[in-house]
């Protein structure tokens, strides 16, 4: 009987042994995560304590909004590596991107190369607001490109949440899930930590990130967790383990 009232477990309780973090915002001054430099090294050393080894930093790429080119993301790479071995914080760290999902971006990967979290494995996302009207056949011409749309926090998507059904499409359409680890302690709401459960209960997620833009998204970790499918939660942390950087 005592188990049954056993309280949760803080979400930094279940982050696995040498994590890689494929979603955050740590370059700074590029788009709305860190700001400076202070902040970076504040935030790195934050998912440190967590157990997490390895990022994999994602700065978005918006039409209009952070336009980002491959070029300023990889300078900006080499210049926080340059700052992180200078304050001796000793992590595997490089630069992907956050792709929003928009009319630049078929454009985007049909004339250059994206930059991706490992192999053709490419971070996208689309607006909280609704879904792109071409949506299926964006996912279509990026798999003829090449690349494996892993599409960052399906959870957030409030316009799915009452029509499940796009879910399922969305995942037969090729669409990896990457769940956003806040989701599973209220941060961004009850409604999506209950779709964030449902999608687990239905083994839906693919990997997980943090998705850390600032001190708030550190303080989620401290939280206990409000979901109860927490077996399926730690099966898909473990996934996390392919994105591994080498060297």
């Amino acid at each position: 009987m005592l188990s049954f009232f056993k309280s949760k477990p803080k979400l930094q309780e279940l982050i696995p042994d040498n994590h890689v973090d494929i979603h955050s915002h740590l370059l700074p001054g590029i788009d709305d995560g860190a700001i400076t430099i202070e902040d970076t090294l504040r935030l790195i050393k934050a998912l440190q304590g967590f157990g997490i080894t390895q990022l994999i930093t994602t700065p978005h790429v918006i039409q209009n909004v952070w336009e980002n080119s491959a070029l300023q993301i990889e300078q900006k790479e080499t210049t926080t590596i340059i700052e992180l071995e200078k304050h001796q914080i000793s992590i595997p760290f490089r630069a992907a991107a956050e792709y929003m999902m928009d009319e630049n971006f078929v454009n985007l990967f049909q004339s250059e190369k994206l930059l991706t979290l490992k192999d053709n494995y490419v971070l996208v996302e689309m607006s909280y607001i609704n879904p792109p009207i071409q949506l299926y056949t964006i996912l279509f011409d990026l798999q003829v490109a090449g690349y494996i749309p892993v599409l960052a926090h399906p959870e957030r998507y409030i316009f799915y949440h009452n029509n499940f059904d796009e879910y399922k499409k969305l995942k037969n359409s090729g669409c990896l899930f990457q769940l956003n680890l806040a989701s599973t302690v209220g941060y961004y709401g009850e409604s999506i930590t209950q779709i964030t459960d449902k999608l687990l209960q239905k083994g839906f997620y693919d990997f997980v990130g943090s998705d850390v833009h600032h001190d708030k998204h550190i303080a989620a970790f401290e939280q206990k967790l409000k979901i109860k499918e927490m077996t399926s939660l730690k099966e898909v942390m473990a996934n996390n383990q392919f994105f591994k950087i080498d060297g």
